[in-house]
């Protein structure tokens, strides 16, 4: 991935109950740390550790604008996201990293 971008991805947990939408300049770096627990809090708690969704925008002004988007949008909405690029809810991190 190209180090020059901006991201808003949505992590879910195992059984997909929990959704999380958050924003990083480094996506892979980000994820990472959700997996390895680095940080508590929210994530940590309900053990959200799969990236089900992502998006890359160039400049971190509409990352974060969009993520607010998202952060207000109803759950209905945010799974019809999810499942139109990633029907399967599979965990997107190993096509991030390579």
């Amino acid at each position: 991935m190209s180090e020059r971008y901006s991201a808003v991805y949505i992590l879910s947990n195992f059984t997909r109950t929990v959704l999380y939408v958050g924003v990083t300049s480094n996506l892979p770096q980000r994820v990472y740390q959700h997996k390895m627990s680095m940080a508590s809090g929210f994530c940590t708690r309900y053990n959200v550790k799969d990236l089900v969704y992502y998006e890359m925008h160039e400049e971190m002004y509409a990352a974060i604008t969009r993520e607010k988007q998202l952060k207000r949008w109803r759950r209905s909405w945010k799974e019809k996201l999810i499942t139109q690029k990633n029907p399967q809810w599979l965990d997107l991190y190993p096509l991030i990293v390579g």
